[in-house]
């Protein structure tokens, strides 16, 4: 079999870099691949890493940062196709899906960002093959032809810029080879999961190699709807990957990869924990939910759409010239993302919301690096980022939400279902509105919404070895980002259209002040009694409809006062000394900062900032003090401020780790202490998001993993992460002030844990291969309250989760390589809820997402 080796030995200085002998800034966390292929996945345990770049193997132990790394080995016996599965092996990291099956929050040392708003960058970056997934939906799709994964555990901003506050998940495939091979796979599992994979790679001639993968994954839902007899939770996505690999000299080689993946599957279960006082009125319209929160029963009126196509190429061009060696990696990628969900989670036809996205990317890295035989080495690069994001979406009316929103404001039953006249009807005649229009109009709100991201960074280390086996490094990283956005939003409903105390007011003064300058002319007395009667629900019988106005008119920006546009820079940087202190053990202290960039709150919750606006008791605009938008004559009914984008998030993280390596054994521990400030908090209210900085969250703790071969052919491994987080300051929250509370959902204790024995039949070369693994999360809350539910409890009712999840495989390898095997994930059905949310409209409500039940299947494997 031929391999590429180069002379530039780039993974000397990635080393004392620390990216896990990996690059910079964008490119993976594991410089081999950069550099060259690497061996047989036979040569690969959870303590070594060999690369051919040099001749000379890299362990992990001699990489001064806390990374975990799972084999493509590991991937194949454990079944994990994605990322959702790889928390379950990877301790330090949590992984959930939402609403969608684009929507998902990854979590490193508890900090993370949920994946409902576009305009939000995610703290953990996503990389694959070295080229930065901007967005969850962009990373989900199978993983085929997986050489290895690894999960970079706190801020590396300084080394992946921008995208990586919280830490990286570096996924590496494999490259093609110059001998020809392959592997084909079929699976089939409970749920009727039919899973196909293959792949298969060779020469064209003597100097170009080429690969092809592929994969297709179907599977019924676990879920059902019942009253329309459709499945939910389903598995529906098949992706496709072709690679050349050029090497028109032995120190010059281009790697061209182009992918294209898709995802149309039912998603996703909800189930009512709590139902509230809205169930008697969507009951009493016939509608129907779920109160069993594992009986995976969902009752919807119609069944859910989601979409996502991912599609791209990047290509990679590594050149050396004596002890400098150049990389260059260019990437193009688009994301569509669509879905059509049933927002009430009811079988009654209340709301339905539709979004269609579409994501287009460009990114440009080049990067130079030295391996000199003085005590001196640096890398020195650059990167730039180019993104353009769209989104059309839209809430429409069900024919029901009139009648279920009557009930609720008194209406009575009988009335409401014999279409006699009802509430709604005397507030059209009081306002003067249209009959029959409040809650008629298909829809309640309309949006488009865009922004352009541009982005560049200049990035570099210098690694100063003054005696041998003892490294001193400084990193730095100097980031610009700009991003110009603008939304628009109609609001159809004519309800949110009126301010309920301005209106009193013009009543009440017999329409003798119909603008603000006219109320801000009267006495000062006459304006504390007119608006203290407003607020009155026994003199303004209006005011208790405040509740129904969900979707009010929506200011478009930018404007004469926002200009739609946000502009960061930061100059981050590293500090490191690292030390051989034996030739077993490696030791490393290290400094870093960390930024990512202001997020923009692409929702139709986006508002204006409490600087530029603040609305008159009771959304009053004739009440409302002085601003800018509203001496700028922009202020529209029922205007409030909130958040158009969140600041930048800054991190620091101090830590210290031992790493050691005898025969037999091995181990890698890091204590830390890491703090992000302005932390970019994306909280459901209930009827909206509220995008908002914390003023600083912490965590300290610790990461211990170790590996044990007690036995020829007996692997025992064994990771736990401790974390101890804390709301140092967070008091403009939804939930009030938290400054000096736990944050919730973060487990204090994470284990992953496993034992694979291979059992050798003589010398036949057959292997029965038997892996367990068991993965734990420590009962935690699963978060701090419900703006809505918690709200009026004092907080005292708070929904916890505790996760243990036993898999097993076994896995009967013949020479020839035919391999036949069985698996089991989640085998003891451990049952709980992942995330819970206060029921949307429905105050007193509470939803959540149940975990995914057992699934187990049997697969055979043929690898050439």
């Amino acid at each position: 079999m031929k391999f590429t080796v180069f002379d530039s030995k780039v993974a000397r200085a990635a080393l004392f870099a620390g990216v896990a002998t990996a690059g910079l800034t964008a490119p993976t966390a594991v410089m081999a691949q950069d550099a060259a292929a690497v061996e047989d996945e036979s040569d690969f345990d959870s303590n070594v890493i060999v690369v051919t770049a040099s001749k000379r193997e890299t362990t992990l132990q001699e990489t001064p940062i806390s990374v975990s790394v799972t084999s493509g080995e590991v991937l194949e016996n454990a079944q994990i196709r994605d990322v959702l599965d790889l928390q379950t092996v990877t301790p330090s990291l949590r992984v959930s899906q939402l609403q969608t099956s684009s929507a998902s929050t990854f979590i490193i040392r508890g900090f993370g960002n949920g994946d409902n708003n576009f305009g939000i960058e995610p703290s953990v970056g996503v990389f694959i093959d070295g080229v930065f997934r901007s967005r969850s939906a962009a990373a989900l799709s199978d993983l085929p032809n997986v050489q290895r994964i690894e999960v970079l555990n706190g801020p590396q901003s300084t080394l992946f810029g921008k995208n990586a506050s919280a830490g990286v998940i570096s996924v590496v495939t494999r490259e093609p080879q110059f001998e020809f091979g392959g592997s084909v796979e079929a699976v089939y599992g409970n749920f009727n999961n039919v899973v196909i994979k293959g792949d298969v790679t060779g020469p064209i001639s003597e100097n170009i190699a080429f690969s092809v993968d592929g994969s297709y994954n179907r599977r019924d839902g676990y879920a059902n709807i019942v009253n329309l007899n459709e499945e939910q939770n389903n598995r529906n996505r098949w992706s496709a990957r072709g690679q050349l690999l050029i090497e028109p000299s032995s120190d010059f080689k281009i790697r061209a990869i182009a992918d294209y993946s898709r995802i149309d599957e039912v998603c996703c279960q909800v189930t009512t924990l709590v139902a509230g006082p809205v169930t008697a009125a969507i009951n009493a319209v016939g509608g129907q939910l779920s109160t069993d929160r594992f009986s995976y029963d969902a009752f919807l009126n119609f069944v859910p759409t989601n979409e996502v196509d991912n599609y791209g190429g990047s290509i990679q061009m590594d050149y050396s010239t004596g002890a400098l060696s150049f990389t260059s990696i260019t990437s193009y990628r688009e994301l569509k993302n669509f879905f059509l969900s049933d927002i009430d989670y009811t079988s009654a036809d209340i709301a339905t919301e539709t979004r269609d996205q579409a994501v287009k990317t460009f990114t440009q890295e080049f990067r130079v690096a030295s391996d000199f035989d003085g005590p001196i080495n640096f890398l020195l690069g650059g990167y730039y980022f180019d993104e353009s994001i769209t989104q059309d979406s839209a809430i429409q009316n069900g024919s029901q939400i009139r009648d279920v929103f009557e009930l609720l404001a008194g209406g009575n039953p009988a009335d409401v279902l014999t279409g006699a006249p009802s509430v709604f009807n005397g507030v059209e005649a009081g306002l003067g509105l249209g009959q029959e229009t409040i809650f008629r109009t298909p829809l309640l709100s309309q949006e488009t919404f865009s922004m352009d991201n541009t982005s560049y960074s200049i990035f570099g280390t210098v690694d100063f070895e003054p005696v041998d086996g003892l490294v001193f490094t400084g990193g730095f990283n100097y980031t610009d980002d700009s991003k110009d956005f603008a939304l628009s939003q109609l609001s159809p409903d004519p309800l949110g259209q009126v301010n309920l105390v301005d209106a009193f007011i013009v009543g009440a003064t017999m329409g003798t002040v119909t603008t603000r300058d006219q109320f801000q002319a009267l006495p000062q007395a006459n304006q504390d009694a007119l608006i203290a009667a407003a607020l009155d629900p026994n003199v303004n019988p209006l005011i208790g409809l405040q509740g129904f106005q969900f979707q009010p008119p929506f200011l478009t920006i930018p404007n004469a006062v926002e200009d739609g546009k946000t502009n960061d820079d930061k100059f981050t940087y590293l500090l490191r000394a690292s030390a051989r202190v034996t030739e077993e053990i490696n030791a490393y202290v290290s400094y870093a900062t960390g930024f990512k960039a202001s997020s923009v709150n692409l929702s139709r919750d986006s508002r204006p900032s409490n600087t530029d606006f603040v609305a008159g008791p009771g959304g009053s605009t004739f009440a409302a003090p002085s601003s800018p938008i509203l001496d700028a004559g922009l202020a529209i009914p029922n205007l409030s401020s909130g958040s158009r984008f969140a600041g930048p998030e800054n991190a620091e993280v101090y830590e210290i780790g031992v790493k050691g390596q005898w025969e037999g054994f091995g181990f890698n521990l890091a204590l830390f202490d890491q703090t992000i400030k302005g932390f970019q908090s994306l909280a459901f209210t209930g009827t909206g998001f509220a995008l908002q900085n914390a003023g600083q969250q912490s965590v300290k703790g610790a990461e211990f993993d170790a590996t044990i071969n007690p036995t020829d052919g007996l692997v025992l491994t064994f990771a736990m992460t401790y974390l101890d987080p804390l709301f140092d300051s967070f008091t403009g929250s939804v939930l009030g002030d938290l400054t000096g509370v736990t944050p919730a959902g973060i487990p204090e204790i994470a284990i992953s844990t496993s034992a694979t024995y291979a059992h050798e039949f003589g010398a036949s070369g057959t292997q029965l291969v038997t892996r367990i693994d068991y993965s734990h999360e420590s009962n935690t809350p699963i978060n701090n309250g419900l703006p809505t539910f918690n709200a009026s409890l004092g907080n005292t009712q708070i929904f916890s989760r505790e996760v243990n999840l036993v898999n097993a495989s076994t896995t009967l390898k013949l020479e020839n390589g035919l391999e036949v095997g069985a698996f089991a994930r989640n085998l003891l059905n451990n049952q709980y809820i992942s995330t819970v949310f206060d029921g949307v409209a429905q105050a007193g409500t509470v939803s959540g997402y149940p975990s995914a039940p057992r699934t187990y299947g049997g697969f055979v494997r043929f690898k050439f």
